[in-house]
């Protein structure tokens, strides 16, 4: 039988209802209603599904209010509006400058690590909540840093975007009666070496991934017009120039290309990509990035929209992998807007707007 919390007796349940019913304020009317409802014989498990917070916070709850009472309830950050900050403006500007570099100790920053840093200063414990505020306090956020190869060359990609304006507007005046579209084209190696993505699951629950270690691999190569999001797709279970050459004339036959469309295609600089023997078709310009330049590649971003699919999965073969993957294609075929809000850089649209 589930076991029942322990309320000390500061407030009666009908004391709690009447205070929740009369609470306008919405972190305390929730406050109150939880202890409220404990306080008919709920159990937490049955409060949290019935008020959406979760077991582990309402038993916190419960142990503040029955050692503060009445005080406990409530949105306390009020209070600590009139409080003097824990750093002064130099000790703040001192957390800011380390910031900028790596710990000593070769760690990254976080909460935790901040907090220990505030400790060192103050001469005095700093619980690990305060460095997590103070962070968020100093604009900082937790990001991802987007990978950029240590040659690349800043002027030669700007001199890029301006090539692809000029590119656009050279079809344009060459084809004054084609509609011009700009695309990206970019491979990504999928196969049966386990995919991992972050999912919820309860509290103090470990999810389990089954992963099937083999080195059994397939490429997917993706198309996007990042300004409408629209994509198409290839799997294919090798690359070479023969196979790129039959994606372009497909490409090309698949949305009509010639005389009243054009599509100039940016892509990386892939030895199959500019082996001599291909023949381009009619209807389609191709325009190689800059060397070492991924940042500036808006179909880079279509992977982690087609892994979603394959994560935390294991496949018994390629065919099994194929199939789930190429669904995935045929979905995000359907979501354009899904897409282009991943690949329609702001740079992009403005250089083939032109």
């Amino acid at each position: 039988m589930p076991k029942r919390v322990k309320l000390e007796p500061h407030l009666s349940t009908k004391e709690l209802e009447a205070k929740y019913r009369r609470t306008k304020e919405g972190i305390e009317r929730s406050h109150y209603q939880i202890i409220w409802l404990l306080s008919q014989g709920k159990t937490a498990q049955e409060v949290a599904e019935l008020t959406g917070y979760s077991r582990v916070w309402v038993y916190e709850l419960v142990k503040k209010y029955n050692l503060l009472g009445e005080k406990a309830l409530g949105d306390k950050r009020k209070e600590k509006c009139g409080r003097e900050p824990l750093l002064n403006e130099v000790q703040q500007a001192q957390l800011w400058q380390a910031l900028q570099e790596q710990p000593a100790d070769g760690d990254l920053w976080s909460g935790p690590k901040v907090a220990t840093w505030m400790s060192e200063i103050l001469a005095r414990p700093i619980h690990p909540q305060r460095g997590w505020e103070y962070l968020r306090q100093m604009g900082m956020r937790r990001r991802r840093p987007r990978p950029e190869h240590i040659e690349s060359d800043p002027q030669v990609q700007q001199a890029w975007k301006k090539k692809l304006s000029q590119q656009v507007k050279l079809v344009k005046k060459s084809h004054p009666e084609a509609q011009v579209e700009v695309w990206a084209e970019d491979e990504h190696r999928v196969g049966l070496q386990p995919v991992n993505r972050y999912i919820w699951v309860p509290q103090g629950e470990q999810p389990i991934a089954k992963v099937n270690l083999k080195y059994h691999w397939m490429w997917l190569t993706g198309f996007v017009e990042p300004t409408t999001g629209q994509t198409y797709w290839w799997i294919v279970p090798r690359l070479n120039w023969h196979i790129f050459e039959r994606m372009l004339l497909d490409e090309a036959q698949y949305f009509g290309l010639g005389s009243e469309k054009r599509v100039i295609l940016a892509l990386e600089r892939a030895s199959f990509h500019t082996s001599e023997k291909i023949t381009v078709p009619d209807g389609i310009h191709l325009l190689f990035f800059p060397p070492k330049s991924p940042e500036l590649q808006p179909a880079e971003r279509l992977w982690p929209l087609t892994n979603e699919a394959i994560a935390n999965q294991a496949f018994v073969d390629l065919d099994a992998l194929e199939e789930v993957t190429a669904h995935r294609c045929r979905v995000l075929m359907a979501r354009p807007e899904k897409v282009r809000g991943v690949t329609a850089f702001d740079w992009w649209c403005d250089a083939v707007a032109v």
